[in-house]
């Protein structure tokens, strides 16, 4: 035991003696010998909203047990290429969440959304114009992109990750014959701030339904099928990361994300490549579905001064002060 947590080396205030209306107050006072404000102050919330959802509901002894056998198995099934903890993160609209105040966006830029639990580090870095999958039954796509400032000014060298399902509504690491990447790539903005890539025509497909999340939707009577999209990460250092994904219009599960990614704003509508012109250029065929899209990134002073004034602004309708501690809100009274 290290000799600054030893009890003769403690100082805590006298806990009282333990009932269901007083519990709450004596974790509290455990937990304030903490040193670090906001990690003190996070763990006052959490161990107050758990003890009042336990009141508040009754909760059983069965129902805790069950909830306890549910996170062990998230844990059990998880592994380098599959992650369930992110997949339950997604279907309670934590992650959407977590992302909008940690990346809070105001036009023009890019809103972002989920990274879901199909990203991966092992993808390729590609040329312009490269083709993602080897797919031979999907509609191609062609995807020209650029990536601008706030100001309209093109941003280089922007590093973008990019990955997507099959036509069948997979993607490769659900594949268990998976011998690589496929249906994903890394490429960077040139001197114009534009990329492009030939993608496929995304498909809706159902998250994975074989694990305790799916049996947790098949509880709530929830479907598992998400829009088709394509997901983007954009990342250049000085810029605020971007994580985010197209959703092509008209698709039947575009109001009913069951990982409440979808935003109007990522929502496009997709064309056709007419143009001889620009079909010879990046050497697409004529008739090719074209997705074009201009993504605007936040520098991270920008996104600093407007997740601190969300956070300033939150902290004032609860009425109460706040200071920073690292770069994060604690009340001033913590």
């Amino acid at each position: 035991m290290h000799p600054t947590s030893t009890p003769s080396n403690l100082s805590l205030p006298p806990m009282k003696d333990l009932t269901t209306e007083n519990i709450t107050e004596n974790v509290h006072i455990v937990n304030s010998q903490c040193r670090d404000p906001r990690l003190r102050y996070l763990l006052n919330r959490i161990v107050s909203h758990l003890h009042d959802f336990c009141l508040e509901t009754r909760l059983s002894t069965e129902e805790w047990n069950t909830g306890i056998q549910f996170l062990t198995e998230i844990g059990q099934i998880s592994d380098d290429l599959r992650h369930e903890m992110i997949l339950l993160s997604d279907t309670l609209g934590v992650s959407s969440l977590v992302d909008s105040i940690n990346h809070p966006r105001q036009p023009p830029a890019t809103e972002g959304t989920v990274l879901g639990p199909f990203h991966t580090h092992d993808a390729a870095d590609m040329d312009h114009g490269s083709v993602l999958h080897s797919d031979p039954d999907a509609t191609p796509l062609f995807v020209l992109a650029s990536v601008k400032d706030t100001r309209g000014n093109p941003i280089s060298d922007v590093k973008v990750d990019v990955w997507e399902g099959d036509s069948k509504g997979f993607y490769d690491v659900q594949n268990p014959n998976r011998e690589g990447p496929d249906g994903r790539g890394v490429l960077r903005s040139d001197e114009n701030g534009e990329f492009y890539f030939q993608a496929i025509v995304p498909v809706p497909y159902p998250i994975p339904m074989d694990g305790p999340v799916g049996k947790m939707l098949k509880a709530l009577g929830r479907h598992p099928n998400r829009p088709g999209h394509v997901h983007f990460m954009l990342d250049k250092p000085g810029w605020d990361i971007l994580i985010t994904a197209l959703y092509p219009r008209g698709d039947p599960y575009e109001t009913s994300d069951p990982v409440f990614g979808v935003k109007e704003s990522l929502v496009v509508d997709l064309s056709t490549v007419e143009d001889e012109e620009m079909a010879k250029k990046y050497g697409v065929k004529i008739g090719t579905k074209l997705l074009r899209h201009d993504f605007v990134l936040l520098t991270e002073q920008e996104a600093r001064e407007l997740r601190k004034r969300n956070a300033i602004e939150a902290m004032e309708k609860q009425g109460r002060k706040v200071v920073f501690h690292d770069g994060l809100p604690v009340p001033a009274d913590e």
